[in-house]
């Protein structure tokens, strides 16, 4: 096997993506399974960062440059460690389509992250699709901080948030947390699907979607599922449905009766089964009751 691509750690990263995968095409079915390995290790890596990003304000929210390092140097021993014992199952397919065989793997293991979506490009065929997509792109936001996305999105939650009863920063916060900040919104060939919430495309619903992979609490235990996701024209679509989706679901409407308590009210829609994660509530209240959230937010209430 080339000692090259034995050395720990070299493929967890982007840059070496070409590299990797050209090499494995060149060499022995051994070299191939030692590069599936590191795939696999990078996309553990990617979904490490994307369940530590999706509770943080991202850079400047009091974690220090030395921290955040470290964090780093730990993710990606933990994701080495976990590719050299049995893995995620995943090398297996990698090592199947870098040698040639018609595989396509299903998943981005992003909380539907654009970064770790190209990754999947550059390595099979992607998995996102359209149900009747027209053929021009949809509209294109990526805000570039958390204050950029929370000044962009207040216009349109307070308009919503009158309609439902709630405080417009409540709408926000669990956007930030279901989007990371508007970075990691499910999307496909025709651009963001503009979902800010996370609804899902069931049998109700009749404008486009876009399929992707999501993550899923199943009895506490992280699973990985394929879904579709509506797709809107816009921001401002995105949380008008919101509002019509919890408004015409009886499932929801003791969150509703309690609208101006924002704790009770994000529990309520907790308990009713809007997420199946345990912690959905804590998350975006912790997105609330951050400072650098807080501040903002204030500054928009001043005018």
């Amino acid at each position: 096997m080339n000692t090259e691509l034995s050395k720990a750690g070299i493929y967890t990263d982007f840059s070496g993506l070409t590299e990797l995968k050209a090499s494995a095409r060149e060499q022995s079915p051994e070299a191939r399974k030692e590069v599936a390995r590191q795939f696999e290790a990078m996309f553990i890596q990617i979904m490490l960062k994307s369940m530590r990003d999706a509770g943080s304000l991202g850079e400047g929210s009091g974690e220090s440059d030395q921290t955040r390092f470290y964090q780093q140097m730990f993710d990606q021993q933990i994701s080495l460690d976990l590719a050299n014992s049995k893995g995620i199952g995943l090398a297996k397919v990698f090592e199947q389509q870098l040698g040639g065989q018609h595989v396509v793997f299903e998943g981005d293991l992003s909380m539907s992250g654009r970064k770790s979506f190209h990754v999947q490009q550059a390595v099979a065929a992607p998995v996102a699709e359209t149900a009747a997509a027209p053929a021009e792109a949809r509209q294109e936001w990526s805000p570039e901080s958390p204050e950029e996305f929370i000044r962009d999105l207040w216009p349109a939650a307070q308009q919503m948030a009158d309609k439902l009863g709630v405080m417009p920063e409540v709408l926000i916060a669990q956007a930030a947390l279901e989007t990371g900040w508007g970075k990691k919104m499910p999307d496909d060939a025709q651009g963001s699907s503009m979902n800010l919430f996370g609804i899902k495309a069931d049998s109700r619903w009749k404008g486009q979607s876009v399929r992707v992979s999501t993550l899923e609490y199943r009895e506490h235990i992280a699973v990985r599922e394929q879904a579709s996701f509506r797709a809107y024209d816009s921001t401002e679509k995105s949380m008008e449905d919101y509002v019509a989706f919890l408004q015409d679901n009886p499932r929801y409407e003791t969150a509703l009766q309690h609208a101006a308590d924002p704790h009770r009210f994000l529990q309520e829609l907790q308990e009713a089964g809007y997420a199946t994660d345990p912690r959905y509530a804590e998350k975006i209240q912790g997105i609330m009751t951050g400072d650098r959230f807080a501040g903002v937010i204030n500054q928009l209430k001043k005018g």
